[in-house]
């Protein structure tokens, strides 16, 4: 099955996270088939917070992909926001 979810990267006490495409077989931080963009929980300032690729990320729910809540919810802010 695959899954829409996030990797972490970044330093320690500073998480970064990378929106991928994986198979959910995969570690966490793992192989992946594609990344539809990023969320920096600890964006200061002028910072983006999210970026999301939201017509890839169309194209893959609509071929079977389940996203993690997370990254539903982000998902959901990005959408409102375009």
């Amino acid at each position: 099955m695959v899954k829409i979810r996030l990797t972490r990267g970044g330093a320690k006490k500073r998480p970064f996270y990378h929106i991928i495409v994986t198979d959910s077989r995969s570690a966490r931080d793992g192989r992946n088939i594609e990344r539809l963009g990023f969320y920096n929980p600890v964006a200061q300032g002028q910072e983006k917070r999210v970026e999301l690729n939201l017509e890839r990320m169309k194209f893959w729910v609509d071929n079977g992909a389940q996203m993690s809540d997370k990254v539903a919810d982000l998902y959901k802010t990005a959408a409102k926001a375009a």
